[in-house]
């Protein structure tokens, strides 16, 4: 019987990710008929078929499911044991792979980008998006080494770093009787629909509370996929819904803007940190790392969120 190799394990993780040969090959930059030859050198080396072929794609067998999550994990920590072989240091070199929540990344990260390679030339972060449950799962299983997400995580799994705290804004149609307002109490709320995210994200608990503290009504047929989404609906005069203060600023603070955004008293406000995994120690890069995207928040948007220390 043929050994296992690390190559197969890492093709074989990928492709139960995406569950497309083409798809697979192409983030791993090698060619299909590769892929292909070297997960049957791993159905061959583990004596089971793990993946099916189905008009609408592949599907993992039982033993394809059984393999994944232990692939994962031994990738998981051969990497922990790279790290650990790294020499100390607080340089910021080499490649880290941060997942980061859509509600978070893309209003924050390209300015922290841009200054990271300015400063950090030698770094490149690989950035991935995804819910923040996915993430968390991506992280332990060792497909991230760091994740930017809303708090709280599970800190017995992770170690985090909490960043900035910033409040959240109602938002209205903007012929909504409440875009007139300066500000909204759980009063004005009473028998107000409610859009909310979807249950991955840990907004829909906030929008949750505030439906229930307000006596509005979360609308079970609708659960949007994103802060864009949920904006959408607003505007067409579906329901009222909370928004990120940063998002607010990026995507609605504008005079032609399709909602009207008005502060909650008392406010609301989420906590977002940088977390990895225990395993990994805490390497003085994701301090670093930490502490460069807290100084560029506090610059940049000082006057919309609060740092953390």
């Amino acid at each position: 019987m043929p050994d296992i190799t690390l190559r197969q394990l890492r093709y074989f993780s990928t492709l139960s990710g995406v569950l497309q040969y083409r798809e697979a090959a192409r983030q791993l930059g090698i060619s299909q008929p590769s892929l292909s030859q070297q997960i049957a050198l791993l159905e061959e080396a583990v004596g089971a078929r793990l993946v099916e072929r189905r008009r609408s794609g592949l599907i993992l067998t039982p033993a394809g499911r059984d393999v994944t999550q232990r692939a994962e994990r031994i990738l998981g920590e051969v990497h922990a044991l790279k790290e650990a072989a790294r020499p100390a240091g607080d340089t910021l070199t080499g490649t880290l792979r941060l997942g980061a929540s859509p509600t978070v990344g893309p209003y924050l990260l390209p300015r922290v980008l841009r200054h990271l390679h300015q400063e950090h030339p030698d770094l490149r972060l690989v950035i991935r998006d995804g819910t923040p449950r996915a993430l968390l799962e991506d992280l332990l299983a060792g497909r991230h080494d760091l994740i930017l997400a809303q708090l709280p995580l599970p800190e017995d799994e992770v170690r985090v770093r909490p960043l900035f705290r910033e409040d959240l804004r109602l938002a209205v149609a903007r012929d909504h009787p409440i875009a007139r307002a300066e500000r909204v109490t759980a009063s004005d709320l009473v028998g107000e629909d409610m859009l909310a995210l979807s249950a991955s994200y840990g907004l829909h608990r906030q929008m949750m509370s505030l439906a229930a503290e307000a006596g509005a009504v979360l609308r079970a047929d609708f659960e949007g996929t994103s802060l864009d989404a949920v904006r959408q609906m607003v505007a067409l005069g579906m329901g009222v819904s909370i928004l990120p203060a940063l998002y607010v600023w990026s995507e609605v603070a504008r005079r032609d803007a399709d909602v009207v955004c008005v502060p909650l008293r008392p406010a609301a406000t989420r906590e977002v940190g940088l977390a990895w995994r225990i395993g990994s120690g805490t390497p003085p890069a994701y301090r670093r790392l930490a502490d460069v995207i807290r100084a560029r928040i506090d610059a940049d948007f000082s006057d919309l969120v609060t740092v953390l220390g």
